[in-house]
């Protein structure tokens, strides 16, 4: 690559603002020649100020009615142009830049087909500090995960065995994508939807993670039937625990001449 040609790394900070970015990603933060970003909190633009002063954040991007997605396509439309222009540039994205973050994952793509140099590094994001918070292993029966309202308005299927991760709890039935409220009948059409696999008593958890040192994380069990009347935020995911036993699969175990007792228990 042409070193004067411009460059895109899309970084992710982590959750914990200044605590979990891997020296990797803050190394690049620094020696970037224009930052660009969107964080949890002011907290976190005032910790890249200092990291960079050429930063700039992309929060001025959103509307109170604006499209997200307009908003999504001007952030990467900004990054672009300052890569056009030559620069090195870096996005940094709290959280792991490429969950539930559609502008960083499309201005690599811009980036890569337009012949630049665009790549994207990992971080610690919101379900991976759930797993360390909670003592959760996604190993021992397995994880599935969906956003909340695509959860009720699609026809995804649960295998309430393994964990099931709902993000975006605190904007169920919300469509518009130009608005951060949900119905007030949202929570209850989601417990509704739940009842055909698990019943109105079985285990949750409401999981919020501290993005500062001096904030608490939130580990909040109840049963499914109180979601109704929980406190539901932007932040929060819900964690449905395991809800009765793995089922073998005799078909597959019989082609490796096994039975089910043999298999190691974790």
């Amino acid at each position: 690559m042409d070193s004067n040609r411009g460059s895109l790394t899309i970084v992710s900070t982590g959750m914990l603002i200044g605590g979990d970015i891997s020296v990797r990603c803050q190394e690049i933060i620094k020696q970037a020649d224009q930052v660009f970003s969107l964080m949890s909190s002011a907290v976190g633009d005032s910790w890249l100020d200092k990291l960079n002063p050429n930063h700039q954040s992309l929060q001025y991007l959103y509307g109170k009615t604006k499209h997200r997605m307009d908003s999504y396509e001007e952030m990467v439309e900004v990054m672009m142009q300052a890569v056009r222009q030559g620069k090195k540039v870096c996005g940094a994205f709290y959280g792991h830049a490429g969950v539930f973050a559609w502008a960083p994952h499309e201005a690599v793509r811009v980036a890569r087909k337009e012949g630049f140099e665009a790549n994207m590094l990992p971080g610690i994001s919101a379900d991976l500090a759930l797993y360390a918070d909670v003592g959760i292993d996604p190993a021992t029966q397995g994880v599935q995960a969906f956003e909340a309202t695509q959860l009720l308005f699609y026809k995804h299927n649960i295998n309430p065995a393994g964990y099931v991760i709902l993000w975006q709890i605190g904007l169920i039935g919300e469509y518009t994508a130009r608005s951060f409220d949900f119905p007030e009948k949202g929570p209850a059409i989601l417990v509704e939807h739940l009842s055909q696999w698990y019943p109105l008593d079985h285990s949750i958890i409401l999981y919020e993670c501290a993005v500062l040192p001096i904030l608490e994380t939130r580990i909040e069990r109840m049963e499914l039937k109180d979601l109704v009347n929980a406190e539901l935020n932007l932040i929060t995911t819900m964690v449905l625990e395991p809800y009765g036993e793995l089922e073998a699969n005799d078909e597959i175990l019989n082609k490796f001449n096994i039975s089910e007792a043999l298999i190691a228990k974790r």
